[in-house]
């Protein structure tokens, strides 16, 4: 069944832990599922990854940021989501295009119109069927991650994240009907029930054409 998910949300939000955390159930459930991640889930994406997160004191301008992930983004929906979903899979992924809104757009303050441009540019204008955001308070979110080996993201200020955490909740407001809001200080099980009846009424509504 072709759904496409996507997962959003700060540092820390245990994001990462509910998009496993989902793709097992679809599995177990019967449903073919891809699960990949941005930036990454191809060779050319890892590669980017790697250099946008390292903090060797390499300078890269928010402009570069953003064509770098955009290239990654373009080779992720080429080789794996339009693929995937054309054979009728689901997709799950962890981010896609409004962590670039949220982050380059909300967070480095480039301009909304660009990023827009950019998104259009390197996804055909995918979009997808449910956005999942896992909501924590700034402080919440950086205490789950350790002083001492934070990427480059995770070791911006708290301005910078109190910004991306707005843009997210701006985003999820405007769109009601795509996204699904979770607080991300509830326990990891409810958490994933409160997803799986979401996507399972998604199932549903697809599976009844």
């Amino acid at each position: 069944m072709a759904l496409f998910i996507v997962f959003e949300g700060g540092e820390g939000c245990g994001k990462s832990t509910q998009t496993r955390a989902l793709y097992r159930r679809l599995s177990k459930s019967g449903f073919t599922a891809v699960l990949t991640r941005e930036p990454g889930g191809t060779s050319l994406g890892e590669r980017v990854r790697r250099h946008l997160k390292q903090t060797d004191g390499t300078a890269i301008s928010p402009m570069a940021e953003l064509f770098l992930i955009a290239a990654a983004r373009a080779q992720l929906v080429s080789e794996v989501i339009h693929p995937a979903l054309k054979a009728g899979q689901t997709v799950v992924c962890d981010r896609f295009t409004f962590s670039t809104l949220a982050y380059q757009g909300y967070g480095r303050r480039l301009p909304m119109d660009t990023l827009r441009v950019v998104n259009d540019a390197a996804t055909g204008g995918l979009s997808p069927d449910l956005v999942v955001l896992l909501d924590v308070p700034v402080g919440v979110g950086l205490s789950r991650k350790k002083l001492r080996g934070r990427d480059r993201f995770e070791s911006e200020n708290r301005a910078f994240h109190s910004r991306v955490r707005r843009g997210y909740l701006e985003m999820a407001r405007a769109d009601p009907q795509r996204w699904l809001v979770v607080n991300g200080r509830l326990p990891r099980g409810l958490i994933g029930r409160k997803i799986w009846e979401r996507v399972s009424s998604l199932l549903r509504r697809e599976s009844n054409g």
